[in-house]
Formats: C-alpha cells, sequence, structure tokens
C-alpha cells in the first residue's frame, strides 16, 4: 500500500502544468461520473454529499438498516474474507448487489464511486482472502469508527478486491471515499495491483477518472488561474472536479445546520449532470440519478432523487441498529418517497448478495 501527500504533487506542476492539463483532459473526458465533496461546517461539524451518475436509470436503488453483529463474508465463494460486523450502518445499494454509499453508527461514511482505471490485481497470485467489491464498503462501515483506523487496518492489505460486470454491462470498477466526524478523509484506489491511498483532512472532493493523484494535478492548474476568473463547464469528472472545489473553497462555513446543508445540497446539485445528457462518442458519461447528504454529526441521511423529486432523510437514532436486530430496507425512486423523514418506511428483508462473477 502507497500512502501519498499532496506536497508529492505541487512542486512537479508549475513546468509540466499546460502539458498535462490538456493530456489528462482528454482521459477525464471519457469517464462515469460522480462526485463527492467535505463540508466543514462553522461549528467544526462535517457534512458529505455525494452525486450518483450512472447510465441505466432504472438500476434498482435501496435503503438499507444493517444491525451490528452480523456474519458477512467477501461474497465470492470460496476463499472470501469473513468478518462480523462491529457497527451498525445505514446504506445505499445498487442492483441489490453493491453498497454504493453509507454512514455507520460511528459517524464514518463512505462513498463508492465509479473509477475506469482500477485494476485490483489477480487474487491467484496476490495470495490473500477475496472480497467482491460490492461488499468493500460495507467491509469499512462494518468494521471501524474512523477513518484512520480503516488506514492503519489496510496498511496489511488484507484482501483483494474481485470485479465483475453489472448488470448494465459496465466494468464493476471503483474507488472509495472515506469520512469521519472529525473531518479525517481518505480515497481509496487500486491502480495496477497496488493499493493507493490518500489521506488527510485537505481531500475533500473526488470525482472519477483519472486516478486521484491526476485529478489533484489538474485543480492544481486551476487554482493558479482562479475560479472567479474562469472555471471549466463540462460534465466531465475533471471538469466537475474543479468546480467542485471552487465552490467547496468558496461558500461560508455556515454555523446553522439548516444552512450547512443547504450548502452542500446546492453545491452537489451544482456539478450534477443533467437527466437524460448523454454523448454517443463518449458513452461512459451518464446522467445523475440521485444525491445523497449525510450530516456526519447528527447521524441524519438524506436522499434526493431526480425522478421522484423530493428530500427524504433518515435519522439513524431512529432505528434499531443493535446486536440481534432485524435487517430492513425501503425502495427507492417509487411514488411514496414524498418527502420527510422516512424510518416508518422501512420494512423486515433478507440481506442482499454482494455481486460476484458467474
Amino acid at each position: 500500500m502507497r500512502l501519498h501527500s499532496l506536497n508529492e504533487v505541487k512542486p512537479l506542476f508549475y513546468w509540466i502544468a499546460p502539458i498535462l492539463f490538456f493530456s489528462l483532459l482528454l482521459v477525464a473526458a471519457s469517464s462515469q461520473a460522480c462526485t463527492r465533496i467535505l463540508y466543514g461546517t462553522g461549528t467544526g461539524n462535517y457534512i458529505t454529499g455525494r452525486s450518483m451518475d450512472w447510465s441505466d436509470i432504472k438500476a434498482a436503488m435501496d435503503f438499507w438498516a444493517f444491525p451490528k453483529g452480523m456474519q458477512r463474508n467477501g461474497g465470492v465463494g470460496r476463499g472470501s474474507i469473513e468478518w462480523t460486523s462491529n457497527y451498525g450502518s445505514v446504506v445505499i445499494s445498487i442492483y441489490e448487489s453493491a453498497t454504493s454509499d453509507g454512514i455507520n453508527e460511528a459517524g464514518l461514511v463512505g462513498n463508492l464511486l465509479y473509477l475506469a482505471e482500477a485494476d485490483y490485481g489477480n487474487p491467484e497470485a496476490r495470495g490473500k482472502p477475496t472480497i467482491s467489491v460490492g461488499a468493500w464498503l460495507q467491509y469499512f462501515l462494518d468494521n471501524f469508527r474512523t477513518v484512520s483506523e480503516a488506514v492503519n487496518a489496510m496498511k496489511r492489505e488484507p484482501f483483494t478486491v474481485v470485479g465483475t460486470d453489472l448488470p448494465n454491462g459496465r466494468p464493476a470498477t471503483a474507488h472509495i471515499a472515506l469520512s469521519d466526524p472529525s473531518g479525517d478523509s481518505a480515497i481509496f484506489e487500486y491502480i495496477k495491483g497496488e493499493l493507493q491511498v490518500h489521506h488527510g483532512k485537505q481531500y475533500t472532493l473526488m470525482t472519477n477518472s483519472p486516478i486521484y493523484g491526476q485529478q489533484l494535478a489538474i485543480n492544481t492548474y486551476w487554482d493558479l488561474i482562479g475560479g472567479q476568473n474562469f472555471l471549466p463547464g463540462t460534465i466531465s469528472a475533471a471538469d466537475r472536479f474543479v468546480r467542485a472545489s471552487y465552490a467547496l473553497e468558496s461558500s461560508p462555513k455556515y454555523n446553522a445546520r439548516r444552512d450547512a446543508l443547504a450548502s452542500v445540497f446546492s453545491q452537489i446539485r451544482a456539478v450534477s449532470v443533467p437527466l437524460g445528457m448523454s454523448n454517443p462518442e463518449k458513452p461512459n458519461i451518464a446522467s445523475t440519478l440521485w444525491r445523497s447528504v449525510i450530516d456526519q454529526s447528527a447521524k441524519r441521511y438524506y436522499f434526493e432523487s431526480v425522478i421522484n423529486p423530493s428530500v427524504i432523510w433518515v435519522d439513524l437514532d431512529k432505528l434499531n441498529l443493535s446486536l440481534g436486530a432485524q435487517v430492513m430496507s425501503m425502495k427507492l425512486d417509487v411514488p411514496e418517497n414524498l418527502g420527510g423523514e422516512v424510518v416508518s418506511e422501512f420494512k423486515p428483508a433478507s440481506p442482499f448478495k454482494f455481486l460476484a462473477p458467474k
């Protein structure tokens, strides 16, 4: 595992910026779209917002409440890693086969975003227990209270992530952002079979391709220009990263919780991709399907669909996530999602099975 610091990016940048910017822009233009931001309020609390941009508008999305004490495994058959969940969590699944977003009862938040360049390595060559990419984020939420705990645990690389194709035919290649109530943050990527980790409070943003170090490099170029003068306007991942960075840095750090939440919603909406927007020459660019905003100190999980445009939310304190509690679920993007607090809409359910190769 390699840990990165921001100082690795900046010194080289002042002489290679123009060449690097235009070459990386060509790579980034074909990326799948999603955006994640970590916002610090004026009272020292943190809120994580993300957009889910995906090419299949019929993809099943559901809320799940998982209690602590669940017996888990990596979901890819013989050799899968096994664990017992230390923390209860509330998550959003995609295709009932992967945890794409979530918060645990300690306030650790995780976001799974598409990354075309992800390469988890050969499981046989690595010789480690295996875990489905669909279970990767759930493993973090089940096991760790803080970002630092997760980073330290991953130094020994306890497993190999296994990917496959999703039901819409897209490869399940992804990277993960974690944040906790202290404002600590980390980005986890597998590049050429090697785990790369960017750990620190400065890593408040993530989109998709190119790999994270190159995203930071592109953003440094635009910092030199200054967002008040000009910002790139396409829906590519690199351009969204730049616009989100400028908005996050420019936004006031509100003291009032309502104002802070409104700021995060407005920022993540501003980098969303309009429904139906596509480019035949760049099929990986996708519309925003939904947005989540998670207040990590209040443990309140907001969800906003572009299909049913109303905000619903879950208060974790109103769910039973204790040892032995029932797994619960709630369908999203249905006409009954009319807005407001929705814990009463959760129903007993069997846990979904993690994505596995056929």
